[in-house]
Order: C-alpha cells, then structure tokens, then sequence
C-alpha cells in the first residue's frame, strides 16, 4: 500500500512515464476524461507531465467548450465543457490527463449574445481556432482546397529544439544590410536547383549564396500560418492565391505549407534550423509580421477565430457594429486594446524566445497606433510597450510608417529612440531623381546624408530604413524597364497596385534586344545600389535585384504563384557582371564606416557630411541641378581618417566637376564607377573629373 505523500509515477502527454508533484490529481471527470483546473496564466495549450492545459479566455462568453479530434477528421471524439468553476474571471483553464498530443488536434466552441449591432456575434455552431495556437492543422498542403467540412484546428507543438549554445550577432542597425524575400518563391523555379523548393529547407540550400553575396540580414516576408485559399481565383486559366501571405490566420504558428516535411507536433523546426544557421554565419532573421488585420476580413469574410471569442474586442468597429477597414483588407485589429495589446507582445516574445528571431518589421504599422475609434494616438500604448519590453531589448523594431486609411508617419512615428522606419521618402525621392526628374538634387543628397531633415535627432540618427524596392512594387529591373504597370494577369483590369512608381522604361516598354537601351538599364540598376549602398541608413533591396529579376511589370503581384513572383535563377549567370557589382559594392560599404556612421573625429578638417555641386563645397542646388556630391569624412583611432566622395549625376550628358582639395600628403582614388561592370580601382590625379551622363562615381582619400 502506498503512503498518502509518496510521489506517484504518471504518463505524460508524449508516452513518457515521467514523475509528478502528488497536486496534480484529476479532481473531477467531463466526458470519460479525468480533469482539474489548469495554469490560468498559460494562454494555449501546453504539454505538461501528465496530460495537457487548455487555456483559453473570453470576455463576453457564458459558455466555452473544449473539442478533441483525431487527426484529420473534422467531427470532435470528445467534447469537454468547461465547468463554472474552472473560469476565472474571463479565463477558463482545465487540464486534461492522460492525452498524447500526438493523437489529437483541439477547437473550441464559444458561446455568448448575439447583438451585431454591439459587435457581438457569439456563435456556438462554429469551431473556433485557438488564437494562440502554435500549430495549425485544416490546410496544410499549398494549393489544396481542404476536403468539404475541415476547418482550421490546433495542435499541441513540443518544444524541444536545441539551440546549444549559439548567440544572436546583434549588429547594430547602421551596420546592416537588409535582404527581404519571399521563403516560396526564392527556390521555388527549378532554376534554383533546390532539392526542398519553397520551403525553409530551401532556403538552408541557399545561405552559402547569401553569404557570398554579403548581406547580414533576412528579412522573411510572411511566415505566420496563413490560408492562400481564402483569395483564390483563376483569371484566363492562371490559378491565383493569396501567395504573400499578408493575411494571417495564427500569429503564434508557422506556415506549415512552407515545410520540406511534415512535422507533426513539432512545427516549427525546419525554421529553426534555419534561423540557427544563419546565426552561425553571423546572419540575422527577421519576420514581416501582420498585426493590423486577421483572414477574417469583414462582414463578408470567415468565421473561424477572433471573431468567436471577442468580436468586439479584437476588431475595430463602427458604433452599427461593422468593420473599420484602415487596412485595406476587410477588418482593423484594435491593437490599443488592453486584450490584444497583451496577445501582440506574448507573440512577438514568443518568437524571440521560442525561435530565436532577431527582429520584425510591422506591415502597416500606423495601425497600432490607432485608438478605438481609429484616431492616431500621440503615445500609443502598445507601441510604447513593444519599445521597453525587456525580452524585446535586443530586438530590431522597424515600422511601416503608414497605412491604408491615409495615416503617413515617416520621420514621425512614435519611436522611443527605439523604433526604425521604412523611409518611404527615400524610395520617392530617390527613384526621382535618380531617372532625372528636376528639383530633386537637395532632397537626394539629404536622403544619402541619411534623412537628417527627417531623423534630426541623435537618438533617431539609426531609424532610416532606406530602400529603392520592396516586394510591394516593382523590381529594380522593371524600375527601368516600364513606365506603367502592368497587372492585368492579376484579373482586376490592371486597376490594382500602385500608379505612382517614379519609373522610368530608359525609351522602350518592356523588354528588348537593343544594346543601348539594355547598357543604359543595366547602368541605372548599378547606380541606384551604388547611392543605396553609399547612403547612411540601414539599406534593404528586394530579392534577385542583384541579378536583374523582373516581374514582368508587375507592381502587385500578390496573388502570381508562378514565374511572375519567383526568382529565375538561370538570370544569375546571365547577368553576372550585375552581381559582382553588388558583391562589390556591398563590400565596399562594409569597409567604410565613414558610409554608415558619425566617426568620433574629424579628417582634414572637413565636416562629418557635406553637400558639393560640380564646384566644391557649393551645397545650394537649383531647380535644374542633377548632379549631387556628397562627402562623408571622419576619422577613429583604429582605422585613421576616412574620406569618401560620392559624386552622382543624373543629367542626360556628362558634366565636369571638381573634388574638394586634399592635404599635400593625400589623393583621390576613384573606387566605384558605373560605367563599368568590373571594377578596377585606380588613382585620380588631381581634383578635376568627368561623370559620364547617368552614372555615379565614388572616390576615397588615400
């Protein structure tokens, strides 16, 4: 017979017999399973010796009930009401014994008032989606509509990755250099020779070309579990999804369609084999993350999460109780509210701690600075909070500084000295001027000086996101190969997507055979990455920029699951000489920190910037001016002086100019010119040059 206090011996929920704290005893039984009041302060559901927590919350429910289901099938074996004694306050938590979390996936069912007009929608016919799942199960397969009557449902994710003893590299952001792509469409041509295409495992197979190419950063487009179903259409035979992914349906899972294999109850490990990886090359990982809405969308939309537990809590709603849309996607997230303030930052510290993530970048980011009513707030709670969190102190904060209903925040969203942004100014005056526009010669050399008319504080001094393309928009090589977009494939009669692209197509739409148009393209493409890697700022370029890809014009493809979005890899040969240019350039940047940073002290007695015309040191620009110098000086004990010219010249004809005069005992050497594909650094004797029409030279005092 045993003692009353002997320590019992337990089945956990993997098949491990494990021992257990004689306090965790069934105390009651609901539907032939043994259960007790769980950890109220553990959202999810969690593997714990024994069985498993559901926990879940509501505040406006009368009734919620747990559903268990074998895999796969879309009608529960169990259903396991909550008891009124296991809420507490809006919370209900249970523990249920002796389940393997490797036989079943779990819902809920809620159930409340149904008063639209308020917002609330309570239905107990739907089965709800845990919002904090960390694995989702319904539609998992790209591309496959899920079989009649499956609906999305959780699983429980064991957690026991090992990252040994691997630390984040922590570079400061004006050491950075941003590389954002698509995990699907970067392997998924077979000119990309992946064994794994469009998946995590893809990516693996390509970090040795990232770390050729020289870049620090990955900043992965949507990787939240997303449904690419929910928009599917087919125009002219072409099948088209929702393949960015911008469109979530769980913030705490992984895409599972974006996995080698299936990973059954450990999902998530082909993604942290990755990032893990790329922290041993000394590359960080960032996630484009999507607070502002969920795959809900509006009255119109599905029913499968949010909307069941609080409608009225985590949407935006107008005082008829419809959906505010400041996203453009159907549905505002009320981001400002208490309850999903809270349920943003558990995830973000979810994916710091449980996967190691270095930072984020928020699409639409002015939208969680909105209040109830939608109006901007001076000091937005959740903002502020995401700034001072202390998981979140090492993490990289960077805002889309606007957002679809007309809020435009570069240079003013609410930072802490905390925050960075995509600065969408540099985008726009920099196309602008680098094709030629007039009046554009003071806003670029601001924009390479690092946006100090906009960032004009020291703390803000790293804020500056700078960019020329982005996935949103056209590629570097459309950029000079249309003056229009053309998005008819995406089926909207070609109204979708932006109008404003500060394009040029350098004489001829489209693509062609003729030397000199493609000479000056392939030009203009080297001189944007030449003044994005010469500008202070953090610089970030879209995927395949580096080899020439093209989207055919395409400026929205969102919905293009084909060559359209994915990288032709066969262009990296093709365009070889484009690629060592920016391996080049890249490189160049990395060993000039006078490019990314103040230096402590001064070199020559020139200023740490400064602004120059075709004469030195003339740093007022007119109207009809298209050539910009800017010089970056300074000096450190460690690399002595440094000095760097970046001349620019966006007129049609080649120009004349002079550098500023050197010490006796220093000169000029061009090291950049992009004239040329290869590079050869050679001496500039004398301070007096030519710029060819539409080109860029960089020179450093030697």
């Amino acid at each position: 017979m045993k003692e009353k206090n002997e320590i019992a011996k337990v089945v956990d929920a993997s098949g491990v017999v494990l021992p257990r704290a004689i306090h965790l005893v069934p105390m009651d039984n609901i539907g032939g399973f043994d259960v007790r009041p769980g950890f109220y302060d553990a959202n999810g559901a969690t593997a714990i010796p024994g069985g498993v927590n559901f926990t879940v919350h509501s505040h406006g429910a009368t009734r919620i009930e747990l559903l268990l289901f074998h895999r796969e099938e879309t009608e529960p074996f169990a259903v396991l009401p909550f008891p009124e004694h296991y809420r507490i306050g809006n919370v209900y938590s249970m523990i249920v014994f002796k389940l393997n979390i490797e036989e079943f996936e779990y819902a809920y069912r809620v159930d409340g008032p149904y008063e639209p007009e308020r917002g609330l929608i309570f239905d107990r016919s739907k089965y709800l989606l845990d919002p904090y799942a960390k694995a989702v199960t319904g539609q998992s397969a790209w591309g496959k509509t899920p079989p009649h009557g499956q609906h999305y449902k959780a699983r429980v994710v064991r957690d026991d990755f090992d990252w040994g003893n691997i630390r984040n590299p922590l570079i400061p952001m004006e050491d950075l250099i941003i590389y954002e792509l698509h995990v699907r469409g970067f392997t998924m041509d077979a000119s990309s020779n992946s064994r794994f295409p469009g998946t995590f495992a893809g990516l693996m197979e390509k970090l040795p070309y990232l770390e050729s190419l020289g870049v620090n950063a990955v900043e992965l487009m949507p990787i939240f579990e997303f449904d690419e179903m929910l928009d599917y259409r087919e125009v002219d035979g072409q099948k088209l999804y929702n393949y960015w992914g911008y469109n979530t349906v769980s913030f705490f899972a992984p895409n599972t369609s974006y996995t080698a294999s299936t990973e059954y109850n450990r999902e998530g490990n082909e993604l942290k084999r990755f990032i893990r990886a790329c922290k041993q090359k000394g590359i960080e990982v960032y996630l484009d993350v999507v607070f502002n809405h969920t795959a809900e969308g509006n009255e119109m939309g599905p029913f499968f999460s949010f909307k069941g537990f609080d409608n009225n809590i985590y949407y935006l709603l107008t005082p008829e109780g419809s959906y505010y849309n400041f996203s453009g996607c159907g549905n505002t997230l009320n981001c400002n509210h208490p309850i999903v303030h809270q349920m943003i930052l558990d995830c973000l510290r979810y994916w710091v701690t449980t996967y190691r993530v270095d930072g984020f970048r928020f699409d639409l980011a002015s939208i969680l600075g909105r209040d109830e009513h939608g109006a901007p707030m001076v000091s937005p709670p959740l903002l502020q909070a995401m700034a001072f969190d202390p998981i979140l102190g090492d993490v990289k904060l960077i805002a889309e500084a606007w957002d679809a209903g007309g809020l435009y925040q570069v240079g003013s969203f609410p930072a802490w000295n905390r925050w960075a942004e995509w600065n969408g100014r540099y985008r726009d005056d920099m196309r602008r001027y680098i094709k030629g526009d007039g009046g554009l010669a003071q806003a670029a050399a601001l924009r390479i000086a690092g946006s100090m008319d906009l960032y004009d504080t020291e703390a803000r001094r790293n804020a500056s996101v700078n960019f020329l393309t982005c996935h949103d928009g056209f590629t570097l090589h459309d950029l000079f190969s249309y003056n229009s977009k053309h998005n008819e494939a995406n089926g909207w009669n070609n109204t979708d997507g932006a109008n404003d692209n500060n394009s040029w197509n350098c004489g001829v739409e489209g693509e062609t055979d003729d030397p000199e148009v493609n000479a000056l393209r392939a030009r203009m493409i080297r001189n944007s990455f030449a003044l994005l890697m010469c500008s202070r700022g953090t610089p970030m370029f879209l995927a395949g920029d580096e080899f020439g890809n093209t989207q055919f014009g395409n400026n929205n493809a969102y919905c293009q699951d084909n060559i359209t979005s994915w990288l032709d890899w066969s262009l990296l040969e093709k365009n070889r000489g484009l690629f060592e240019f920016f391996r080049y350039i890249i490189r160049f940047r990395k060993e000039h920190r006078v490019l990314r940073a103040s230096l402590k002290n001064s070199a020559c007695g020139f200023p740490d910037v400064s602004f120059h015309s075709t004469v030195p040191w003339r740093q007022e620009f007119g109207p009809q001016d298209r050539y910009v110098g800017v010089m970056f000086a300074g000096s450190e004990r460690e690399s002595g002086p440094q000095v760097v010219y970046v001349a620019s010249n966006a007129y049609w004809n080649e120009l004349s100019a002079e550098l500023p005069q050197l010490p006796a005992s220093m000169s000029w050497q061009l090291a950049v010119s992009t004239w040329q594909e290869e590079q050869a650094v050679y001496p500039q004797h004398g301070s007096r040059f030519t710029i060819g029409p539409r080109s860029v030279m960089v020179f450093e005092a030697k």
